[in-house]
Formats: structure tokens, C-alpha cells, sequence
């Protein structure tokens, strides 16, 4: 879950269940008590309905809260100042950054650094439909070295210039939930 109205549709589920729960927030549902095994199974296929997943194993889990973390702190920031991250993600999660990383890139097929630059992206191609802010001042908010800096990853990744993105009448965004 990574935005408000996911965690609507999370609560509509819970309420329509009659699942009784404590807290919602992003990533993580606190239930009053225990679901059996039938209560788990109808939750979990109304989840994915609404394309969630229910996490069932403490390493799923860490890894879904190492995403949620980074969503907020490049939401927060706006760059991916590497440092500052993987000692706030290390203090978050109460566990050491070698270890998250590594756990982090065996179930995801990408590393921390490859997770943040696809969110980066994300940002500049948001940024740029709005075609309120040059390239060169997207550069600078979201903490590349230079324009040309941005271009290169841009083109890298995404396959053409930030540019040539902004001209494309029915830009095509990913939902951050699916990075």
C-alpha cells in the first residue's frame, strides 16, 4: 500500500469482512484479534481483487516495510541522498543496511539504489506532464548533478529523453505500488 486511497480500500475490505482492526497504515494492518483460516483466505483473495498482497513471511514483510520507508523518505527528501537513507532505513527497521539490501535485491531482482532511481523517475516524468517546471530546475529539486545527469538516467531507463516524454500526448506513468 503506498497511498491513501490504498489504505481505504484496505479498511473497505476489513469493514466489509467484519474484520475488526486497530490501525490501517501504509503497509501494515493491526487486527484485534487473530483471523481464522477462513476469515485469512477471503481477506487475502479480496486483496489481490484489488491487486494487494497479503505478506505471510517475516522476510516479505521487511521488505514491503523497506519500500514503504523509501516512498516516504524520497517523498520527504525528494533525492536519494544515499547516506542519509541507508542509516534512516538501518534505524527504522532496527536492522543493519548489508542486511536489507541484501534481502531487498534476493526478493525484488534489484538493489535498493535501482529501487530509488525507478522512484526518482517516477517523479520526473510526474513533474514533467505537469509542464510547469523546466528540466533543468526538475534536475535541481530532485537532487541530480546537472540536466544532462537527469537526460542520460531518463533516456537509460525509460528508453527516451525527458523531452521527447513531454511530448507524448498520453505519457504513461507506473503506479508507484507496482515498483
Amino acid at each position: 500500500m503506498v497511498c491513501q486511497r490504498c489504505i481505504n480500500v484496505v479498511e473497505e475490505i476489513l469493514s466489509n469482512q467484519k474484520i475488526g482492526y486497530l490501525k490501517v497504515e501504509l503497509g501494515k494492518v493491526q487486527l484485534s484479534k487473530a483471523l481464522k483460516d477462513d476469515e485469512r483466505v477471503l481477506f487475502s483473495e479480496q486483496l489481490l481483487n484489488e491487486g494487494f498482497e497479503l505478506l505471510s513471511t517475516q522476510e516479505l514483510k521487511i521488505v514491503n516495510e523497506i519500500k514503504t520507508f523509501l516512498i516516504r523518505f524520497f517523498n520527504k527528501t525528494g533525492s536519494t541522498i544515499e547516506d542519509n537513507m541507508s542509516a534512516a532505513l538501518s534505524k527504522e527497521l532496527a536492522k543493519d543496511y548489508s542486511y536489507l539490501s541484501k534481502l531487498f535485491s534476493n526478493f525484488e531482482g534489484r538493489t535498493i539504489e535501482n529501487y530509488l532511481i525507478h522512484l526518482r523517475l517516477e517523479r520526473v516524468k510526474e513533474l514533467l506532464s505537469y509542464k510547469q517546471k523546466t528540466i533543468s530546475e526538475i534536475a535541481y529539486e530532485l537532487g541530480f548533478s546537472s540536466s544532462a545527469h537527469l537526460s542520460n538516467q531518463f533516456k537509460k531507463h525509460v528508453g527516451i529523453s525527458p523531452s521527447m516524454f513531454q511530448k507524448l500526448k498520453d505519457s504513461q506513468r507506473i503506479n508507484l505500488d507496482e515498483l
